[in-house]
This record gives C-alpha cells, structure tokens and sequence, in this order.
C-alpha cells in the first residue's frame, strides 16, 4: 500500500457547511442566522445557562444541606478486607493501595469491624472503629494510629 492510496473510512469525514453561497444553497443571504438580533451580530450570543433575564435553574433551584469543606474524609474498609496479607505483615496505606484493596487513600485510612479476621497482622490507620481494634488485637495482632 502507497501513501497516496489511504483513504479514510466512509463516514469519517464530513464536508462542511458552505454558508452565504446564495439562496439556493439553503444556507444564503442571512446564513442561518434570522434577521438581525443578538445571536447574528459578530460576537454576539449568551452565555451558556442564560434564559432571557429570567431567573436561571441553577439559582431557582433551592440549595440544601452543608458541604464542610474542611471535612476528613476517610478511605474505609473493613477487618475482612485484611485476611488477604500474610501472617505477621504490616499492613499499611500504601500497602492497602498496592494490593488493590483502596484505590486512593484520601485523607487517611479507616478500618471497620464488619467481617472477621484471622491473620495476625500489624496495623497503620488513621483511624479504626473500637470493634475493629478488639478484632484486630483478639486475633494477634497490633493496631497503630498514624
């Protein structure tokens, strides 16, 4: 195959609109764009969201709740999730992250009691529920507050 024989696949290409090529185009005298107006001027047009003067939807909707902006927030997971190391491992964030356990550690590391634990593990979190610690220490093993 030559350079000059690639041709793209049908329907890849379009041919542009040839606007003010005279009436019988379609596409003539005023080019689609109405008879005079904002929206024919040169730059002219609104902003996205605008509705004529009238109040727009983003402030007629009513805006509920508090979005602390200072908030912690935690990548949780649960004492089962662990069983997946090796007896005596220090399981910590970065080890969580390379075992595809969370995928980003957020402001910190949360352990949660659901499930069970059978590994004796050495835990680095965050934070841990009062449950998931007994878990954690029932079972042989140390948690950490980092």
């Amino acid at each position: 195959m030559k350079l000059e024989q690639l041709t793209a696949t049908p329907g890849a290409t379009k041919v542009s609109k040839r606007i003010g090529r005279g009436h019988g185009s379609g596409q003539g005298k005023t080019s689609g764009k109405g008879h005079k107006g904002q929206n024919a001027r040169s730059g002219g047009g609104v902003r996205a969201g605008f509705e004529g003067g009238q109040m727009p939807l983003q402030r007629r909707v009513p805006k509920r709740g508090f979005n602390n902006i200072f908030r912690t927030e935690y990548a949780a997971i649960n004492v089962e999730k662990l069983n997946c190391f090796e007896d005596g491992a220090t399981v910590d964030a970065a080890a969580l992250v390379e075992a595809g356990i969370i995928k980003k550690v957020c402001d910190g590391v949360k352990i949660l009691s659901n499930g069970e634990i059978t590994k004796k593990l050495t835990v680095k979190a965050s934070a841990f529920s009062a449950a998931a610690k007994e878990k954690i220490e029932a079972a042989g093993g140390k948690t950490e507050v980092i």
